[in-house]
């Protein structure tokens, strides 16, 4: 222990105080206790650190949860209202129970998400506000973790999808009622003149988004498994990483209470 803690060669008979190597009127029982509050308090610093960056990691994921789920719930509103349907045409039922339900969970999600991102951000974005490295307990980031991961997933992964549903059903009603108009006006020139039989316009319009849209849904649930993979990945060896400070900082506070018992 002696290497470790520098004792200087050829010092003194134990009752006689030693002096630290850098330090004036210090002795050596001051210096290694000064030593040993220093890595502590740096230590105290670090967790903090951590903190903070949980904190604020926290902020950004509700604000962008918030952001998105207003958006893409007053789309959905929006399509549901200002959606025009035939009412000569005979939509299919399971069309428009399919529709009615997707747009209903879709808001629902989305406004759950924003309700959580409203009653938490709040809170979380009084203490942020706060220059007080101490403030960061006051947070309640630590304790409501599961429900701003539940937002964030909620706004960014089933709502997207659900959305893309969404123009999916969208185009289906839009375009289906093309082809019996085209038909009922052909019909009625019929009598006339000779009429080319009607193509099916707007199946084909409705099938084209749907065959776009489906490898776009693929890719991003694809993206969405890899994205989360890699962050998880990410954080296991950022945990790794801190396991191994600090294991290196008990390590040393070992050393250093040694120390303190022989001298």
């Amino acid at each position: 222990m002696s290497s470790e803690l520098n004792v200087p060669m050829g010092s003194p008979a134990p009752g006689v105080s030693e002096r630290a190597p850098d330090g004036g009127g210090m002795d050596y029982r001051d210096w290694v206790r000064r030593s040993y509050l220093e890595l502590v308090s740096s230590n105290h610093h670090s967790v903090q650190a951590l903190s903070w960056r949980k904190l604020y990691l926290s902020r950004a994921k509700l604000k962008a949860s918030s952001r998105t789920s207003a958006l893409l719930s007053g789309f959905a509103m929006v399509a549901m209202v200002e959606v025009q349907l035939e009412m000569q045409y005979s939509y299919p039922r399971e069309l428009l129970i399919a529709f009615s339900v997707c747009t209903t969970v879709l808001v629902a999600v989305h406004l759950f998400a924003l309700l959580i991102s409203t009653c938490i951000l709040p809170n979380v974005e009084a203490v942020s506000n706060i220059h007080n490295l101490n403030s960061v307990s006051e947070s309640p980031h630590e304790r409501m973790h599961h429900y701003i991961e539940l937002a964030w997933g909620f706004s960014t992964a089933l709502g997207i999808l659900l959305f893309l549903a969404e123009v999916v059903l969208l185009c289906w009603i839009k375009f289906l009622p093309v082809d019996s108009i085209e038909t009922k006006k052909a019909t009625v020139c019929s009598t006339t003149t000779t009429a080319t039989p009607a193509a099916h316009s707007g199946w084909q319009a409705a099938l084209a988004s749907t065959i776009i849209m489906v490898p776009v849904g693929v890719i991003f649930v694809v993206f969405t498994i890899h994205f989360y993979r890699s962050l998880v990945r990410h954080k296991t060896e950022r945990h790794h990483q801190e396991i191994e400070e600090l294991h290196k900082i008990k390590v040393q506070l070992d050393g250093h209470e040694r120390g303190l018992q022989t001298v």
